[in-house]
Protein backbone atom coordinates (compact mmCIF):
# COMPACT_ATOMS: atom_id res chain seq x y z
CA UNK A 1 0.00 0.00 0.00
CA UNK A 2 2.79 2.59 0.70
CA UNK A 3 4.81 1.89 -2.27
CA UNK A 4 1.26 2.62 -4.26
CA UNK A 5 0.90 5.93 -2.39
CA UNK A 6 4.38 6.89 -3.29
CA UNK A 7 4.16 5.97 -6.60
CA UNK A 8 0.87 8.05 -7.08
CA UNK A 9 2.39 10.91 -6.05
CA UNK A 10 5.13 10.85 -7.89
CA UNK A 11 3.07 10.20 -11.02
CA UNK A 12 1.32 13.10 -10.12
CA UNK A 13 3.84 15.47 -9.35
CA UNK A 14 5.48 14.33 -13.02
CA UNK A 15 2.28 15.35 -14.76
CA UNK A 16 2.00 18.57 -12.78
CA UNK A 17 5.67 19.60 -14.20
CA UNK A 18 4.73 18.50 -17.31
CA UNK A 19 2.21 20.76 -17.31
CA UNK A 20 4.14 23.76 -16.25
CA UNK A 21 7.20 22.96 -18.88
CA UNK A 22 4.77 24.16 -21.92
CA UNK A 23 5.35 27.90 -19.94
CA UNK A 24 8.91 27.86 -19.15
CA UNK A 25 9.42 27.21 -23.04
CA UNK A 26 8.20 30.17 -24.39
CA UNK A 27 10.22 30.34 -27.52
CA UNK A 28 8.43 33.00 -29.44
CA UNK A 29 10.68 35.43 -31.54
CA UNK A 30 10.73 39.06 -31.01
CA UNK A 31 12.09 41.07 -33.71
CA UNK A 32 14.87 43.82 -31.87
CA UNK A 33 14.32 47.09 -32.08
CA UNK A 34 16.81 49.80 -30.15
CA UNK A 35 16.06 50.24 -26.71
CA UNK A 36 14.22 46.86 -26.57
CA UNK A 37 14.97 45.11 -22.72
CA UNK A 38 16.29 41.88 -22.60
CA UNK A 39 16.40 40.40 -19.48
CA UNK A 40 19.25 37.20 -20.18
CA UNK A 41 20.13 35.31 -17.41
CA UNK A 42 22.08 32.72 -19.76
CA UNK A 43 22.40 33.16 -23.76
CA UNK A 44 21.70 29.16 -24.83
CA UNK A 45 22.54 29.62 -28.63
CA UNK A 46 23.33 32.64 -31.18
CA UNK A 47 23.43 32.62 -34.91
CA UNK A 48 27.05 32.39 -37.12
CA UNK A 49 27.60 35.30 -38.65
CA UNK A 50 28.13 34.65 -42.16
CA UNK A 51 31.93 35.79 -44.02
CA UNK A 52 29.74 38.19 -46.56
CA UNK A 53 29.88 42.31 -46.68
CA UNK A 54 26.37 43.38 -46.00
CA UNK A 55 24.23 43.33 -43.86
CA UNK A 56 22.42 40.04 -42.39
CA UNK A 57 20.00 38.42 -40.38
CA UNK A 58 20.87 36.67 -36.91
CA UNK A 59 19.34 35.31 -33.86
CA UNK A 60 19.48 34.53 -29.56
CA UNK A 61 17.87 32.18 -27.62
CA UNK A 62 18.89 32.87 -24.10
CA UNK A 63 16.52 32.27 -20.66
CA UNK A 64 15.31 35.24 -18.23
CA UNK A 65 15.98 35.17 -14.68
CA UNK A 66 12.38 33.78 -14.22
CA UNK A 67 13.35 30.63 -16.95
CA UNK A 68 11.59 31.46 -19.70
CA UNK A 69 13.10 30.67 -23.17
CA UNK A 70 12.80 33.60 -25.70
CA UNK A 71 14.68 34.24 -29.36
CA UNK A 72 15.30 37.57 -30.60
CA UNK A 73 15.87 38.86 -34.07
CA UNK A 74 18.26 41.04 -35.15
CA UNK A 75 20.25 42.14 -38.11
CA UNK A 76 24.15 42.61 -38.24
CA UNK A 77 27.03 43.47 -40.46
CA UNK A 78 28.46 40.40 -41.70
CA UNK A 79 32.39 39.10 -41.13
CA UNK A 80 33.65 39.40 -44.87
CA UNK A 81 34.30 43.35 -44.98
CA UNK A 82 37.79 44.14 -45.19
CA UNK A 83 39.22 47.99 -45.11
CA UNK A 84 42.37 47.75 -48.07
Amino acid sequence: MKSLVIGALFAFSAAAGAATLPAAQNNSVQEYTYGTHLDIAKVVSMTSIPDVCEVVPASMTYLDHQGERHTVEYRVMGNGCQNN
